[in-house]
């Protein structure tokens, strides 16, 4: 989630990676500029939470891992540091610069949408991601209505879009054995508590 405001400063990766060790908060890197991100929701916490839980369960024992949250992804090709909601990555992990909290491989890239930052997640962030080999599916869910859409990588360039809005509906990932409910990844969210914050 990231505010409309970058620094007018010119920062390495390496000074955007020392200040964000001492932050109290977490920016985003731009190529040279850092955007600040704003605070979550309690609703966009429970839906990242709900799918953490849901992809560590199935894939116990399996060659995959699962990030949440404070887990930079580093986008080389675009000189981006930016904090997915939630990464599920295949095989071995490949960290940025042997960082154990910056990696450069997801398979699948959630993100939990927020008023400020729908656009970007559906647009520029989603064409950030599309530079990365390893990405072969985005998942966006709102937090203020059963609302998800599931991108897939079919072929270089072409990625198909399905979409669902019930509770009985069934995700069914295309690249790992995980099929959920939304009913699951909804589970314990208050959509009134959402549109009163307005996040």
């Amino acid at each position: 989630m990231q505010s409309a405001q970058p620094q007018s400063h010119y920062y390495s990766p390496e000074e955007y990676l020392q200040l964000e060790e001492l932050a109290e908060y977490k920016s985003e890197y731009h190529d040279g500029k850092i955007f600040p991100m704003t605070g979550g929701t309690t609703n966009h916490n429970q839906i990242a939470g709900n799918f953490y839980v849901a992809l560590k369960l199935a894939l116990k024992k399996q060659n995959y891992q699962v990030a949440i949250g404070d887990v930079k992804l580093w986008i080389p090709l675009i000189r981006r540091f930016v904090y997915p909601d939630v990464m599920v990555i295949a095989g071995k992990i490949n960290y940025f610069e042997n960082r154990r909290d910056t990696i450069t491989n997801p398979l699948i890239i959630i993100e939990v949408l927020s008023q400020s930052t729908k656009n970007y997640d559906r647009g520029d962030k989603f064409e950030y991601y599309r530079t990365l080999p390893s990405f072969q599916e985005y998942i966006l869910v709102s937090q203020f209505k059963v609302h998800v859409e599931h991108f897939v990588k079919t072929s270089e360039n072409q990625w198909l879009l399905s979409e669902y809005a019930q509770l009985e509906a069934k995700l069914e990932l295309n690249t790992i054995p995980v099929v959920m409910t939304l009913a699951d990844i909804y589970d314990e969210v208050n959509f009134e508590e959402s549109s009163l914050d307005g996040a």
